[in-house]
C-alpha cells in the first residue's frame, strides 16, 4: 500500500483493555508518544497505565483530540457512548468487533447488514472512520511483528472512505511491524469481520490482497 500521508507522531487510544493495551505497547515500543484513556478520569487510571502500558500517558478522553490518531478499542456494545463532538475532523481507527455471545444480539448489528464500522460512522458523523487491526489477536500484535521487507511479515487490511486516514493508518501499521493493505472504501470492512477467512488467518501481503478481491467481488464492494 502506498503512503502519502505523513506518519503520525502521536497516537491516543481509548480503552486500556487487552487489545487496546496491546496496541498501546506496540506504539510506545515503536517510538511513539501514547496517551491512553477511558471513561473514567485520567488520575483514576494512571497507575493502570503505569503498569499495563508503561511509557503511555493517562489522560482524560476527551484530550484524546489532540493526538495525530486515534484508537477506539472499547467494548462494541458501548459505542453509543462515544461523544461525536470528541472525533469530528480526527482519523479514528475502529478496532472494534461484533460477538453476539459476548455482546449479547444487538440490534444495530443483527438488523443492519453493513459492516460494523459503517454503523459506527452514522454514529460518528465528523470522524475520518478506518477499520483496521480488528481482525488480529491483541497476543498476536505483541508476538508477530517484523521489520519491514522480512519474508514472514504479516499484512493487516485497512478499509475507509478517506484515502488520506488509510495512508495515515497503514503508516501507522508499518512501523508496528506489520504491512498494510488498501482494502478500499469502509463498506469492505465487512470482509474482514469475524466468521470471515481474512479474519480466521494470517496472511502476508500477496495472500491478504488475493483474498481481499475475491471477497469484495463475492460480496459486491
Amino acid at each position: 500500500m502506498t503512503t502519502t500521508a505523513v506518519t503520525p507522531g502521536s497516537i491516543g487510544i481509548l480503552g486500556v483493555g487487552r487489545v487496546g493495551a496491546a496496541v498501546a505497547r506496540r506504539a510506545v515500543e515503536s517510538g511513539y508518544e501514547v496517551r491512553i484513556a477511558t471513561a473514567k478520569p485520567a488520575e483514576e487510571i494512571a497507575l493502570l497505565a503505569e503498569i499495563v502500558t508503561p511509557g503511555a500517558i493517562a489522560v482524560d478522553a476527551p484530550e484524546l483530540a489532540e493526538t495525530d490518531l486515534t484508537v477506539i478499542a472499547i467494548p462494541l456494545r458501548r459505542y453509543r457512548d462515544l461523544d461525536p463532538a470528541h472525533f469530528a475532523g480526527r482519523t479514528v481507527v475502529d478496532v472494534m468487533n461484533y460477538w453476539a455471545p459476548t455482546d449479547g444480539e444487538l440490534p444495530d448489528f443483527e438488523r443492519d447488514a453493513r459492516s460494523t464500522s459503517e454503523v459506527i460512522q452514522d454514529h460518528l458523523p465528523g470522524a475520518l472512520l478506518v477499520k483496521s487491526l480488528n481482525h488480529i489477536g491483541y497476543h498476536d500484535l505483541e508476538a508477530d511483528h517484523r521489520t519491514s521487507g522480512a519474508a514472514d511479515r504479516r499484512a493487516l487490511a485497512v478499509a475507509s472512505d478517506h484515502e488520506q486516514s488509510r495512508a495515515l493508518v497503514a503508516a501507522f501499521i508499518d512501523r508496528i511491524g506489520f504491512d498494510a493493505v488498501d482494502a478500499g472504501p469502509l463498506a469492505a470492512g465487512r470482509v474482514f469481520q469475524p466468521g470471515t477467512e481474512i479474519f480466521n488467518g494470517s496472511h502476508s501481503a500477496v495472500q491478504l490482497r488475493g483474498l481481499l478481491a475475491e471477497a469484495c467481488a463475492g460480496a459486491r464492494v
